[in-house]
This record gives structure tokens, C-alpha cells and sequence, in this order.
């Protein structure tokens, strides 16, 4: 019996590239522009090794293939090796809740890092305020990104406009912050899921509202130094963004202003805007989903940057949503008669040094049922 030289054990393929094959001869390694290689030269029966191999295999099994040269295979992981398309690691993350972004990240990322990325995001809390169907979606799509913890904020009953985000007709006028608990609950079980009486302290907040947003919650969450995002449901489309962090980039206040300019009585109609109103905006199911997915996607992105130890972007977009579901990107910029920008990022850290740490509640808690 021969020795097996071969590749060390726990050298893969990276996560989620998928070998083809091209010919008799060729193999294709992904399928995105970016990376995909061609394998060419080959023999027949590496062509057919390398594609029979399991998602999760080690490239050192082929070494016990008989047929297979150890220099040629030698070669071919040197050529995937330059190419960048090997993982290293000598064990995978099991299935669980953000599996596939870590295996998307996994691959755009330089470094490789997907599934410590996502690890961090497990540490991280969210709190979600306004739990209509943009709301819910939103927390649905962060807890199943791999978020850890969710805090969940609303009063209000769970209305027939907001069935299909994940409530279902049965739980139409149920308090939504107890039905949408369930809802997260039953997508993702180890969601870790509070109230804001539970004393969480979350990372970010994302505020989805009808017509305006409440300038004193906002300024509250800007003195804090919290970060947040706002989600706005106008009469029909919906305004995602841009995702406000102290003392870098425009606030919620710097628009205000920026809008004021043009309509000088904006103070006037906002103020009323932002006060319940019993009719709920016209916003079409696509609109609804494709906001949830560019909030969702805003706060995962500082999230990430932030567990990694990456500065977050300062010029984070903002997005309109129309009825047709097709999200357009947005720019502002800070107004230069807001002082938020005087804020250091420093002095936004400082107002959060001695809060309580979060406790959790389970999702069994009496506090989440209806």
C-alpha cells in the first residue's frame, strides 16, 4: 500500500462553491464572476472525483484515490490555493441560525471569516420598535441572520394588514409584540427575545413607523448614543434609512431640516404625521418585504463591522421603496445647522458606560404570551 502524501486534513474548498463539470477535461470551481476558476488538463476520472466529492470533504481524500497522482493533485490544490478558494479550518460551524450568510460571507469576504462574523452577531441585541408587517419582517430576518437577541416593542393589535409577513388570521387582534415573539420564536428557537421592561440594551434600533418619526425618541436615541434606523411608511411607499450613528453622519433631525428648507411648514406637518392614526398606510406586500430586507440588511452590516473591529461606513445609504417592491438608494448629508455632528463618537460611547447589562426573557415567559 502506498504512502498517502497528499494535502494536509482540514483543507476545503471554501463554503459553498460548487464544482461543475465543464468537459471531459475541465472543471468549473463557484459560479460567481469573481472567483469561479477553471480546472483544465484533467483526466477523466479526476473529473469525475472531483466532482462526486461531498460538499464537506477534505481535498486530502482524493490521496487515497489510487488513481490520482499525488503530484498532479499536489498541483491542482497549489492552483485552488492561489486562487484563493481554500478554507483552512479544520471544522465547519454547525447547522444554525445564520449558517448561510456565514457561508456567503465566507466567500466575499478577503479573509474568509464568515462564521466568526456571524458568531458576533449572536452576541448582539436589536431592539425593534413597530411591529406591523415591515417590523415583524425585519425581526424574522435579523433573528434568522443569526442576531441573538431581539427586543420587541408595540403596542398595538396585530391588524389583517399585517397577515403574511409571518402572523397568520388567528392571531389578528392579539397584541403584536406577544404574537410576533411567537413568530420569531417558532423561526429561530434560540432566539433570546425581551421587552423593554426587561432592561435590554440593545446595539441598534429600528423604528418603523407610519408618516413621520417622533423627533423625541429620536433625539433620546441620539443622546444615548444609541444607534438606530428608521423605517417610514408614507402613503404608499416606504423610506429605509440612512442608519444613524452618533457623532458620524447625518441623524433623523439633519433630514428634517434638509426637508424643511424646501417646505418650510414640514416642522408643522411632521409633528402631526408622527401622532397614530387608526387608518394604516397603503404599503403593498412587495414594498413591506423589500424594506424589511434593506433594513435588515443596513443593521447586519454595522453590526458586522463593528464585531470585526472595522470602522463603521459614515455614509451609510438610505433607500425609498416603491410599490413595485424595487428599492432606489438615497444620499444625505449632515445639516450643518444640527449639532449632532459635534457629538464625538467617544462622547456617544460615554453615555452608555454604566447601563445595566441586558437580562432576557425566554420566549415561554408569561410576559410574551397573549
Amino acid at each position: 500500500m502506498r504512502p498517502v502524501p497528499g494535502p494536509p486534513r482540514g483543507l476545503r474548498l471554501r463554503a459553498g462553491l460548487r464544482l461543475v463539470r465543464r468537459g471531459d477535461d475541465e472543471v468549473q470551481v463557484g459560479t460567481d464572476p469573481r472567483w469561479a476558476t477553471r480546472l483544465t488538463g484533467l483526466t477523466p476520472h479526476e473529473v469525475r472525483a472531483l466532482v462526486a466529492l461531498p460538499p464537506d470533504a477534505n481535498l486530502s481524500d482524493l490521496a487515497h484515490d489510487e488513481r490520482i497522482d499525488p503530484a498532479r493533485l499536489a498541483s491542482l490544490v497549489d492552483g485552488l490555493d492561489a486562487a484563493d478558494l481554500l478554507d483552512r479550518g479544520t471544522s465547519r460551524a454547525p447547522a444554525a441560525p445564520g449558517a448561510a450568510d456565514a457561508r456567503a460571507l465566507g466567500l466575499v469576504r478577503a479573509d474568509g471569516r464568515g462564521t466568526e462574523v456571524v458568531a458576533t452577531r449572536g452576541r448582539r441585541t436589536v431592539g425593534v420598535h413597530g411591529l406591523d408587517r415591515t417590523g415583524l419582517g425585519v425581526a424574522v430576518l435579523l433573528a434568522t441572520a443569526g442576531v441573538g437577541s431581539l427586543v420587541l416593542e408595540d403596542d398595538g393589535a396585530v391588524r389583517s394588514c399585517d397577515v403574511g409577513s409571518g402572523y397568520g388570521w388567528a392571531q389578528v387582534g392579539t397584541l403584536r409584540a406577544s404574537a410576533a415573539a411567537r413568530v420569531v420564536a417558532d423561526a429561530v428557537p434560540t432566539a433570546r427575545i425581551g421587552s423593554p421592561v426587561t432592561g435590554l440594551d440593545p446595539d441598534v434600533v429600528v423604528l418603523c413607523v407610519a408618516g413621520a418619526v417622533d423627533s423625541g425618541r429620536a433625539a433620546a436615541l441620539v443622546s444615548a448614543g444609541v444607534p438606530h434606523l428608521c423605517v417610514v411608511a408614507g402613503d404608499v411607499e416606504l423610506s429605509v434609512g440612512p442608519l444613524v450613528v452618533p457623532g458620524r453622519g447625518p441623524c433623523t433631525r439633519c433630514l428634517d431640516l434638509h426637508r424643511a428648507q424646501v417646505d418650510p411648514a414640514w416642522p408643522t406637518v411632521a409633528a402631526a404625521l408622527a401622532q397614530p392614526h387608526r387608518v394604516p398606510p397603503a404599503t403593498a406586500a412587495a414594498a413591506c418585504t423589500a424594506a424589511a430586507a434593506c433594513a435588515a440588511a443596513l443593521v447586519l452590516a454595522h453590526l458586522d463591522a463593528i464585531g470585526t473591529g472595522d470602522r463603521p461606513a459614515d455614509d451609510a445609504p438610505a433607500y425609498q421603496v416603491g410599490l413595485d417592491g424595487l428599492a432606489r438608494e438615497r444620499r444625505w448629508a449632515a445639516h450643518p445647522a444640527c449639532g449632532c455632528a459635534a457629538l464625538s463618537a467617544d462622547q456617544a460611547a460615554g453615555f452608555l458606560r454604566g447601563r445595566p447589562r441586558p437580562r432576557f426573557i425566554g420566549t415561554t415567559s408569561p410576559e410574551t404570551k397573549t
